[in-house]
């Protein structure tokens, strides 16, 4: 019996966080004593960036390489993991939480019979039931659920356990999947995808812009320190809705939701709307001038100075350390 890891792929790599869902599953074999976690992939990718996984914790990896799998269909990838779950005899799936993992995991959930949490934090309490850690209205509480079922879906939350990255190579299996054509019948003819070099929802370091920042002109500065962590850029509802920056970088409730490791917000006052998106993050640095902003009480770390001043001499200094 193993544990299977569902992991997703963009631009002919693993994402970040499903090498974070097979550390947790890693993490949960050597607990429950379930045997090896192994993964699987679908659609098109290179054998030796699977075989990477291995390093975080996966033995290895069925690749089902079928090219109608790259588009991401919803009820093709439940219908071939369900697949792979009754071919190694798993009773428990692992894999991050994403709008595609959401998906697939709601679907899955049905096929297997399987209980399902979403935004796991922790390895589960054991028992006669598995009890699990989950957060819950947008990272402001946490919730304890039991799952009773004898098949389980573990939906793992970005950046809540740790990467696991000294393991071997893992072993890249050819894995076929009989995949109706039903399972087709809905098809994604386009997509667009948010522009960058580095993207929010995979983001480890995030810098956002508010109103403070006084029109799009000045942006250089939150672009410079971006560029110069390695960061994605951000922005408050405000700026996004008076055309400063594009809707995509749009940060906040009914913006991207990030869990960075890093989020710095630069001429943002705090609005609880705003927070709802970032409250996840691991560290929250503020820079505003304005001593009573809302976002200081939310914040780690806090910078009262004006963001003309200060932006441009902190990212001097950190291009001199890094």
């Amino acid at each position: 019996m193993s544990i299977l890891v569902y992991i997703e792929h963009a631009e002919g790599k693993v994402k970040k966080t499903s090498l974070e869902a097979v550390s947790f599953a890693h993490a949960l074999s050597a607990k429950t004593g379930e045997g090896n976690v192994i993964a699987v992939a679908l659609g098109s990718v290179e054998s030796s960036e699977l075989a990477s996984v291995g390093k975080a914790g996966a033995s290895k990896v069925l690749h089902s390489a079928d090219e109608r799998l790259n588009a991401g269909v919803i009820q093709a990838h439940a219908s071939a993991v369900a697949q792979a779950f009754a071919s190694v005899g798993a009773k428990t799936l692992v894999l991050a939480k994403s709008s595609l993992g959401d998906a697939v995991a709601a679907r899955l959930a049905i096929k297997l019979h399987a209980g399902l949490v979403s935004n796991v934090v922790e390895l589960p309490t054991l028992g006669s039931t598995y009890v699990v850690k989950r957060s819950i209205y947008t990272g402001k509480a946490f919730a304890e659920t039991t799952l009773t079922t004898e098949n389980k879906i573990l939906a793992v939350k970005k950046n809540a356990v740790d990467l696991k990255e000294d393991g071997a190579l893992a072993a890249v299996e050819a894995f076929s999947v009989s995949i109706p054509d039903s399972d087709f019948a809905s098809k994604i003819v386009s997509s667009e995808r948010a522009t960058g070099e580095v993207l929010l929802p995979e983001a480890d370091i995030v810098v956002s812009g508010g109103r403070g920042m006084k029109g799009p002109e000045n942006w250089g500065m939150i672009e410079d320190l971006a560029k110069t962590l390695g960061a994605a850029t951000g922005c408050s509802k405000p700026v996004s809705d008076i055309g400063w920056r594009p809707h995509h970088e749009h940060v906040g409730q009914t913006g991207v939701k990030v869990a960075p490791s890093l989020y710095i917000a630069v001429g943002i006052s705090g609005a609880i709307q705003h927070l709802a998106g970032v409250n996840s993050s691991k560290c929250i640095v503020v820079i505003n001038k304005d001593p009573e902003a809302p976002f200081f009480k939310a914040a780690d770390y806090g910078i009262v100075g004006d963001a003309f001043e200060v932006l441009p001499k902190l990212t001097q200094a950190l291009k001199a350390e890094l």
